[in-house]
C-alpha cells in the first residue's frame, strides 16, 4: 500500500460518485481520482441537465454527450455522426445508440435501442430520477435483510430521495384516487398506488432541484472542505486498460482526448464503474475475462402509453381554483414538464410489474390539432409497465478482439431475446395498462411494447454473486473474482429480475463495495467470502 492510498474511479456518474464519498469520508488518508471520458455538461460537475432553465443551454448540455452535435468535443470524444436519432424508438436526447450502423458500431439487432451517455454525472445527467426501493425477489437475496434495508438507507441519503414528491398536487392526488378505485382492492398491503419516490430536493415554489452526481459527489466539489482536497475529476480521459499482475490491480492506462497522450497512472484499488456494456468491455480489454463477464444481460422492459385524462372525472376531484392554482405554479417552473408522478410498485405474487403515471399538461409528441384530445384543459399522463426479464446466460454481449470499434476497443455484440418466461407478464402488463387507461381517461396512443434496450437500465453483465462458481463475475462485496483490489460497480451488478428504474439499487450495492475498501485501506482484516 502506498503512503497515499489512491483509489482510481472509471466513470462519473452515481455509482462512481457513490464509491467515491463514502471512500473518502471513510478514509481520512485516501485520494480519489475519477476518470470521464466525456466532456462536463454543467459548471457544476454531474449536475441533472433538467435543472437548466434556458431551453436552448439545455439542448447545448444534452447534445455535448449524445455524439456529432458535441461541439468542441466531437473530435475527442470519437463518436461518429450518425449516432443519434431521437425519438421514441431510438436514443433519448442527451444519448448516442451503440448499434448506428456505422464503421466502428456495435452490433445489436435484437437490442437496437442500446444507447449511452458520455458525459461528466453518466445518465445521472440525464435520468428521470426515479428511485423505488426494490422489493421481494427484485432484492440481493445473499445480503442479510437488515444489511440490506440500511444500505437502502443510505443510498436514499446520498441520492436525497423524497418519498411525498408533488403528494400537495391535486392533480397528482385525482390521478391516485382513480387509479385505487380500479386497482386498490387487489393490491397487498404497503404496496398500492402511491407517489413515486425520487431523487432531488423540493424547492418552495412547487418545482424540483433533480439530483445528479454532484448531489452524491456532496462535499467533494464543494470549495474547501478536507474531501474536496483529496479528490479530482479528469473529464475528456479514457481508460485504456486495466493494469494487473499476479491478480493484483497496480493502475490504469489513460488517454487524455484533448492531447490524445497515453499514461499510466497508479492506484491502490481500480473501481471500474462505466456502464453495464462499456465496464465489462474494459475488463476483457484489460486481459480479465470471467466466465460470467457480459452475459446474463437483463433490462426491464416497458409497455407504455399516453391519456388524455377524463375532464368529468377529474373535475369531481378537483376544484376549478385548485386546478387555477396549480397550473399557475406549474408556470414558475415550466422548463421541467413533469408535474406529478405515481406509481403501482411490484408486488408478489400477483403483481409482478410496476406502474410509473406521470402527468404533464402537453403530451410528450405533437398532437394533429383536429385530434380530439388536442389541447385537453386536463392535461395527460404518459405512463408505462415495466415488466422483468428473468436472467439467463444466452443473454448477453460479446467482444471481438479482430475488429475494434470507434474508441479503438474490442467491438461488441449484442444478444439478446424475450422468451416465454417473459411472455404471461408481458401480457399482463398490457391488460393491466388497459385497465389504467380507461379508469383515467381516453387513449392518445395505444399501448406497445418499446424495443429492447429502450429502458435504458441494463442489469446482470457484470453480476455479483455468492461463490466463484462461473456464474458470477463479482463477489458480494463487488469485487471482481481473484483481483482483491478490483471492483465493479453499476447497474450491471444486479443478478436479479427487476421491473424499474434500478439506480437506488445500484447506489446501495455500492455503498457496501465501498465500505469494503474502507476496510481494505485501513488494513482492517476482512473476512473470506465462499469461492
Amino acid at each position: 500500500m502506498s503512503h497515499t492510498p489512491t483509489v482510481a474511479i472509471v466513470g462519473s456518474g452515481p455509482i462512481g460518485s457513490a464509491y467515491a464519498r463514502v471512500i473518502l469520508e471513510g478514509s481520512p488518508d485516501a485520494r480519489v481520482v475519477m476518470f470521464e471520458a466525456g466532456p462536463q455538461l454543467t459548471s457544476v460537475p454531474g449536475e441533472s441537465v433538467r435543472n437548466i432553465a434556458d431551453p436552448v443551454e439545455k439542448a447545448r448540455a444534452r447534445e455535448m454527450s449524445q455524439g456529432p452535435q458535441s461541439g468542441a468535443f466531437r473530435e475527442s470524444l470519437g463518436i461518429p455522426a450518425g449516432v443519434v436519432v431521437e425519438g421514441m424508438f431510438t436514443a433519448r436526447q442527451g444519448t448516442h445508440l451503440l448499434d448506428f450502423g456505422g464503421p466502428g458500431s456495435a452490433h445489436a439487432p435484437t437490442f437496437p435501442a442500446a444507447a449511452a451517455a458520455t458525459n461528466v454525472g453518466g445518465q445521472g445527467a440525464h435520468w428521470t430520477c426515479a428511485i423505488p426501493r426494490p422489493a421481494f425477489s427484485e432484492k440481493v437475496d445473499f445480503i442479510d435483510d437488515g444489511e440490506w434495508d440500511e444500505l437502502i438507507t443510505a443510498a436514499e441519503s446520498l441520492l436525497h430521495a423524497q418519498h411525498a414528491a408533488f403528494s400537495d398536487s391535486p392533480i397528482g392526488s385525482a390521478i391516485r384516487t382513480l387509479l385505487d378505485r380500479e386497482f386498490g382492492a387487489e393490491l397487498p398491503e404497503g404496496y398500492g398506488v402511491g407517489t413515486l419516490p425520487v431523487a432531488g430536493d423540493p424547492q418552495p415554489d412547487g418545482s424540483m432541484v433533480w439530483a445528479g452526481a454532484n448531489t452524491v459527489l456532496g462535499p467533494l466539489i464543494e470549495q474547501g472542505t478536507p474531501e474536496s482536497a483529496r479528490f479530482e475529476l479528469r473529464d475528456l480521459t479514457l481508460v485504456r486498460r486495466v493494469e494487473h499482475e499476479g491478480g493484483e490491480v497496480t493502475g490504469v492506462t489513460i488517454e487524455d482526448l484533448r492531447t490524445r497522450q497515453t499514461s499510466f497512472f497508479p492506484a491502490d484499488v481500480v473501481v471500474v464503474a462505466a456502464d453495464a456494456f462499456r465496464s465489462p468491455q474494459l475488463l476483457w480489454a484489460s486481459g480479465i475475462r470471467p466466465p460470467a463477464l457480459g452475459r446474463y444481460l437483463t433490462e426491464h422492459h416497458v409497455v407504455i402509453t399516453t391519456v388524455a385524462l377524463d375532464e368529468e372525472r377529474m373535475s369531481v376531484l378537483v376544484s376549478d381554483e385548485d386546478f387555477e392554482n396549480e397550473l399557475a405554479r406549474r408556470a414558475v417552473n415550466a422548463a421541467d414538464p413533469v408535474a406529478a408522478v405515481n406509481r403501482i410498485p411490484f408486488s408478489e405474487p400477483d403483481h409482478p410489474v410496476s406502474l410509473q403515471v406521470m402527468y404533464a399538461e402537453n403530451p410528450p409528441f405533437q398532437l394533429d390539432p383536429s385530434h380530439p384530445a388536442a389541447g385537453n384543459r386536463w392535461g395527460y399522463v404518459n405512463m408505462g409497465y415495466g415488466v422483468r426479464k428473468h436472467p439467463r446466460v444466452e443473454d448477453g454481449v460479446s467482444f471481438d478482439d479482430t475488429e475494434l470499434d470507434y474508441r479503438g476497443f474490442p467491438n461488441m455484440t449484442i444478444e439478446y431475446a424475450l422468451t416465454d418466461a417473459e411472455q404471461p407478464e408481458l401480457d399482463e402488463a398490457h391488460a393491466r395498462v388497459r385497465r389504467a387507461a380507461e379508469a383515467l381517461g381516453t387513449f392518445v396512443a395505444e399501448p406497445r411494447l418499446l424495443p429492447n434496450g429502450s429502458s435504458l437500465h441494463y442489469m446482470g453483465t457484470l453480476r455479483m454473486g455468492p461463490a466463484d462458481d462461473g456464474t458470477s463475475v463479482a463477489d458480494p462485496w463487488s469485487r471482481v473474482w481473484g483481483y482483491e483490489n478490483l471492483v465493479v460497480g453499476g447497474n450491471a451488478l444486479i443478478p436479479t429480475a427487476n421491473t424499474m428504474n434500478p439506480t437506488l439499487m445500484s447506489v446501495a450495492i455500492a455503498v457496501r463495495g465501498a465500505r469494503r475498501v474502507v476496510e481494505q485501506l485501513s488494513g482492517t482484516r476482512v473476512e473470506e467470502v465462499a469461492r
